[in-house]
């Protein structure tokens, strides 16, 4: 059961595509005044159409975050709800990985969401509000090259738990939603990035991690196909922001509550065997029985 909106604000960043445009129309049906955080303008014209306000938002901008508090402000409705929801992945071995690609994944994934929060803690307080982050099961296992991506999240759930004990005192609730597989354009987006990298690869390098490395994307291809639907995810998070007694966590998709099961039931080494066969099957047939694309 959630309660009555009341025109009440929430915000939603990341909101230009998949999980968060899904989010904030479904916030919207129910009443919402939604702030839909988008990188272009141009990305906000069919939130418009649903009622939706989008709004410039950069959260690695502090400009754009100082804006975008004024305009709450100004509209002087509660704010139920901060849905930090924008993310990035940048996947590739630590070798490969450059600081700045290390520094760009957590500026985005978790030092925008703390600044965004931080902004809007005043307004929560008041209001009694939430703060929902949207990790991923990433910030509950981290698969190979997955260690920059992954680390942020795990940043994020750390604070997220910091977070939920310094507020409860308050009356702010503290929710973490964790995606498993999703078919949103963070994988393509993610998949295109790593295609990059490895194309930059030193021949040592390649030797290294070339077939993990096709393992990987083979394996975030299937995730486009078979994960669940954006709006599913949406439900999920919705239910996160609006239910009158949530829970601290909500994992979305049957691959991410298997995932959490084993990492919990499983010794580390077992679980490092089992991750490693599962992107055994992944490696193109053409690419396995060479030397140097061991996954294990």
């Amino acid at each position: 059961m959630t309660a009555s909106s009341e025109r009440e604000i929430i915000l939603v960043s990341g909101a230009s595509t998949g999980m968060g445009a899904a989010t904030a129309r479904q916030l919207a049906a129910r009443g919402f005044e939604v702030f839909a955080g988008v990188r272009r303008a141009t990305d906000g014209r069919d939130l418009e159409s649903a009622g939706i306000r989008p709004v410039l938002l950069d959260i690695t901008r502090s400009d754009q975050i100082a804006a975008l508090v004024e305009q709450i402000d100004a509209d002087g409705r509660p704010l139920r709800a901060v849905i930090n929801n924008a993310g990035i992945a940048i996947n590739g071995p630590l070798e490969v990985l450059r600081m700045e690609d290390w520094r760009r994944q957590f500026d985005v994934n978790f030092f925008g969401h703390v600044e965004v929060t931080r902004a809007l803690l005043p307004a929560l307080l008041k209001s009694r509000g939430r703060v929902v982050m949207v990790s991923s099961i990433g910030g509950r296992v981290a698969q190979p090259t997955y260690g920059a991506y992954s680390g942020s999240k795990y940043a994020l759930e750390a604070v997220s738990d910091a977070l939920r004990r310094e507020l409860s005192p308050h009356g702010v609730t503290v929710v973490v939603v964790e995606p498993g597989a999703v078919r949103t354009e963070l994988v393509g987006r993610g998949g295109e990035t790593a295609r990059t990298l490895v194309a930059g690869m030193t021949p040592e390098q390649q030797g290294r991690y070339g077939g993990l490395m096709q393992a990987i994307l083979s394996q975030s291809e299937g995730f486009l196909r078979s994960g669940v639907d954006a709006s599913v995810a949406a439900r999920s998070i919705a239910i996160a922001a609006t239910a009158r007694r949530p829970k601290t966590r909500y994992t979305i998709g049957r691959d991410a509550a298997v995932l959490i099961g084993l990492a919990r039931l499983l010794p580390d080494r077992v679980l490092d065997r089992a991750l490693a066969a599962a992107l055994r099957r992944s490696v193109p047939e053409d690419l396995s029985p060479r030397a140097g694309t061991s996954v294990s």
